[in-house]
């Protein structure tokens, strides 16, 4: 008797970090996979100078900084950033957009994005936070060279 109780405890406890880490498993799916829709939506928004969507993905008070031709720090805000946006609005730019990594670690995620364009490629690095249960880029930092 005394035995089986030990057996069954220690079933218990060689177990339950196996049940955790299939739980653990399927929120990283799941984060995984709404990060990945939120830089979707923002590629999408990118590639057919879609305002909306941009909208859609970004906090509203995200910043874009990079590196301007004087070596100084640049900034841009939504609107600023977004207005660039309008007078192209759904045109379809040409060009390949792409997710090329995604680390995520509980309500915080960085996601590396390539996009390479006829004359230019430029890398972004998003920060997202998941706020109140929504995925939202809060920040972009990016470079860009002449292709």
């Amino acid at each position: 008797m005394r035995l089986t109780r030990s057996l069954l405890l220690l079933a218990a406890i060689v177990t339950t970090p196996g049940a955790l880490a299939g739980q653990q498993t399927m929120s990283a799916k799941t984060d995984d996979a709404a990060v990945r829709a939120v830089v979707e939506r923002y590629l999408h928004g990118l590639k057919f100078n879609d305002v909306p969507s941009l909208q859609a993905a970004f906090w509203p008070e995200a910043k874009l900084l990079f590196i301007k031709r004087d070596g100084t720090i640049g900034q841009l805000t939504q609107a600023e950033w977004q207005k660039g946006f309008v007078a192209s609005a759904g045109k379809e730019e040409e060009g390949t957009l792409a997710i090329t990594s995604v680390d995520i670690t509980d309500n915080a995620a960085s996601v590396k994005v390539t996009e390479t364009y006829p004359k230019s490629i430029y890398v972004d690095y998003l920060n997202l936070l998941r706020v109140q249960g929504e995925w939202r880029i809060v920040n972009k930092i990016y470079t860009s060279r002449p292709r």
